[in-house]
């Protein structure tokens, strides 16, 4: 059961940092490096989530 708990964090993280890079994208003046470096958290959560569903 926590390996569940676990794995359904990690998704609703992983959709929290797409909404924030979503939303950063459409803002004016944002920082390229701040959306950079929330897309790199998304990918890692997004390779975790695939390594521990495999």
């Amino acid at each position: 059961m926590a390996f569940d708990a676990h794995l359904e964090a990690l998704k609703r993280k992983h959709m929290a940092v797409s909404d924030a890079v979503e939303e950063a994208q459409r803002a004016p003046g944002i920082d390229d490096l701040k959306v950079a470096t929330m897309k790199k958290e998304k990918l890692r959560l997004k390779e975790e989530i695939t390594r521990l569903s495999d």
